[in-house]
């Protein structure tokens, strides 16, 4: 089990906050409140891999430390539909069997999950909403309505004998939503005219000045551009912001246009939307052979692929992999949305395919029209949520460390008593004298690799990011029944030479001479032993081929005996 030297189990009176995930990072939101014992988790998500993690596309928390004390996991609260707070639910709810508690749109969303997860069949979900406070073992809850890019996204209100701890999820403070009405100030207000322990919030956004902005004008923004393009349009999006898929649909119909949506991940959110009664008035979407027989400018696809994904539509478009939809010179493709830390070399690479197609490419720092909005909130918003509550504690989450500091300068300067920034697996007591990492818990990540989770120091993922820098050479040795060669070894490699040009043929000479001199050198006896002499030529190919280009490669070397 995993260490925790700190015991919760026998403090009656302490209240407590670990984030397992989401704190310092982006992305695989996973956060623990222990109270008398218990242990309450808010969201679930995943996270977008980098070149660290070849071959991986997301990445999910690991959940070790909460699935070893499961029992006493009372439940699993998600406060909205986003990937990075509900994108590993059915990746790791078989590791937890806990009880799932979210609003009907994010129920919605989670089902179409569970569909395609046999292990999650016995995952029962709890509907919840603003109105209806719930207890979960010793936590009481209740949920506000925030303002957010997804419908019915929630902040989280825990009430102990301890204390009163508002989890903010992900919130902002558009004044004109195009879906749900504006974040419920009142509620905060009065939350905070009861006294607040602790206000655990979103940091994304902590280091840009002013206010989020407004969806409203996101539409506006878009339909001026779409009236200037006598092409074919592309807008790209997040798949789960379904308030930005309403904006531009309905910038599409003002301008003229017929929309096809092609992205299975957005197909699903649309439908889960649709059946909560959302997307109402807006004309049907067509399916993209229908929009064949429109003139150019009367279409208008919405896509998924804004990170740069590389098997999303808008990569395969981008490199004329779809039949069904070619864009050309005329054409325009719209990125309506901010690109996640440590995807711009991906997202660049599919403008520059774009580009060089003839197509215009704008994202919302190349116009002045206003083609997309934050769904987090600024520094102007966070102060107004400290006026609200003025909580006693501010622990920020959800953002890179240089965001979380941010949210606690931001803190200080708003005179909040006690600031503290976490690292995942933080142990924080929340006390009215303060807060205190009293312990840390053994944090990881999880890599979703060909269908299974393995951690993220996985050898075969480790093998296979030093072969993107290194290469790899492989020997096959074949001796006879006196130990001597029965013929030249085979040398192959990998990522360091053409193999069937010149200097693949004299490393493959330099190597068979390398061998031989290592066979000359070695004694009888450890000539008889196959591992020493596997050793013995594997560290010396490796330590010539370094002497050659200062690249130590992976080696491998296979002794045959006759």
């Amino acid at each position: 089990m995993s260490d925790l030297n700190h015991d919760i189990m026998h403090d009656k009176n302490g209240l407590y906050f670990l984030p397992l995930g989401g704190s310092e990072q982006f992305g695989v939101n996973f956060n623990l409140y222990g109270y008398k014992g218990k242990w309450l988790a808010v969201d679930l998500g995943i996270g977008f891999a980098d070149d660290y993690f070849p071959g991986v596309d997301i990445l999910c928390p690991d959940p070790s430390f909460i699935a070893e004390r499961r029992k006493d996991l009372v439940g699993l609260v998600i406060t909205h539909a986003h990937e990075d707070h509900i994108g590993a639910v059915a990746h790791l709810w078989p590791r937890l069997r806990c009880p799932l508690y979210c609003t009907a749109f994010t129920a919605a969303v989670l089902r179409r999950k569970f569909s395609e997860a046999p292990d999650c069949k016995g995952a029962k979900i709890h509907v919840i909403s603003p109105e209806k406070p719930l207890k979960i073992g010793a936590f009481r809850l209740r949920f506000i309505h925030v303002s957010h890019s997804v419908p019915q996204t929630c902040a989280v209100v825990i009430e102990t004998d301890a204390g009163r701890v508002v989890h903010s999820g992900d919130w902002n403070l558009d004044p004109a939503p195009v879906l749900d009405g504006p974040t419920d100030q009142d509620s905060f207000k009065a939350i905070g005219d009861k006294g607040v322990l602790a206000y655990i919030g979103d940091s994304t956004n902590a280091a840009v000045s002013g206010r989020s902005g407004s969806e409203s004008d996101v539409r506006t923004g878009l339909e001026s551009l779409f009236r200037r393009c006598e092409g074919r349009i592309a807008v790209t999006t997040f798949s789960s912001n379904i308030g930005r898929l309403y904006s531009i649909a309905r910038a599409a119909e003002a301008a003229g246009r017929s929309v096809a949506v092609v992205g299975r991940s957005m197909n699903n959110m649309i439908a889960a939307a649709q059946e909560c009664g959302y997307l109402k008035g807006l004309r049907p979407f067509l399916q993209t052979e229908e929009m064949d027989g429109l003139p150019k400018d009367q279409q208008l696809y919405i896509v998924t692929g804004s990170q740069g994904e590389p098997r999303a539509a808008l990569s395969r478009i981008a490199r004329s992999e779809r039949s069904d939809i070619r864009f050309e010179r005329g054409d325009m493709v719209v990125f309506s949305a901010r690109s996640i830390p440590g995807n711009e070399t991906a997202i660049n690479h599919v403008k520059n395919n774009l580009v060089a197609a003839g197509v215009a490419v704008v994202a919302p720092e190349d116009t002045t029209e206003i083609i997309h909005v934050s769904g987090h909130p600024c520094r102007d918003e966070i102060v107004d949520m400290y006026q609200w509550l003025n909580p006693a504690i501010v622990v920020p989450v959800h953002g890179e460390r240089f965001q979380l500091e941010a949210q606690a300068e931001l803190a200080r300067k708003s005179q909040i008593k006690s600031v503290i920034v976490p690292s995942n697996g933080s142990l924080i007591r929340l006390a009215a004298e303060g807060a205190e990492i009293v312990d840390h818990v053994p944090v990881g990540i999880l890599a979703m690799e060909n269908g299974r989770l393995v951690p993220a120091d996985y050898p075969a993922l480790a093998g296979r990011r030093k072969l993107q820098y290194t290469g790899a050479l492989h020997a096959t040795v074949v001796l006879d029944s006196r130990g001597e060669l029965a013929c030249d070894p085979q040398i192959s490699s990998i990522g360091l030479v053409d193999d069937k040009g010149d200097e693949g043929y004299k490393l493959e000479e330099d190597m068979i001479g390398e061998i031989e001199d290592i066979l000359a050198d070695m004694a009888r006896e450890d000539m008889e032993d196959d591992a020493i002499l596997h050793e013995e030529i594997r560290v010396g190919l490796r330590r010539y081929v370094s002497r050659l280009w200062r690249i130590k490669p992976v080696t491998t070397v296979h002794i045959v005996r006759l």
